[in-house]
């Protein structure tokens, strides 16, 4: 099933009408429940019970209800629990939660630690090391072999070093000296 511009219309006509998620699925097809919220909250539609289309229908059901209640003598009761129900909504909204940035796929990371941090003499050591390295794929890789990366993953030149492991690290003794690099280094970098 794929989200096709018609579809799109119709979930969102269908959402500011009021109609659950579950209806729109059905009117749909091929979708379920929970791919119709998904791409509600994916195409920022408004929460419908914080304010928005429902509360439109809610008052009209509201003022078909007490008419016969009034009838039953319990007309009072119901407007407080409204009234209460009303400033809980209202103490909701001023406080928006905070969320960190999420960096959408395709997109450049951080800034990494670049190569230039690291002392030439590591660099030069590591370079060697890597010619001589056994250049395994990562079905290969055992407790024993040197999990350290090499190329670009997205490319068929991409490899693990494969050396012997240093004792309780994941690498061997040369990338080693380059992932854990003593705390008093790290410190300098930050500055």
């Amino acid at each position: 099933m794929s989200w096709t511009d018609e579809r799109v219309e119709l979930l969102k006509k269908m959402w500011s009408e009021g109609q659950s998620a579950s209806q729109i699925a059905k009117e749909l097809g091929g979708v379920t429940r929970n791919a119709v919220i998904g791409k509600v909250h994916r195409l920022g539609l408004s929460n419908r019970a914080s304010g928005g289309g429902s509360t439109a229908e809610a008052k009209p059901a509201e003022t078909e209800k007490p008419a016969p209640r009034a009838e039953t003598a319990k007309p009072a009761p119901k407007p407080e629990p409204a009234k209460a129900a009303a400033p809980a909504v209202e103490a909701e909204k001023p406080a928006p939660v905070a969320r960190k940035a999420i960096i959408p796929a395709g997109q450049p990371l951080p800034p990494q630690p670049s190569a230039n941090e690291i002392s030439p003499e590591t660099l030069a050591n590591v370079r060697e090391v890597e010619k001589k390295a056994k250049r395994i794929s990562l079905m290969e890789l055992t407790e024993r072999t040197c999990k350290w990366p090499i190329g670009d993953p997205a490319t068929d030149d991409f490899w693990f070093c494969g050396l012997s492991v240093q004792a309780g690290k994941p690498y061997c003794e040369a990338h080693v000296s380059v992932a854990f690099q003593p705390m008093s280094s790290r410190r300098d970098r930050r500055r």
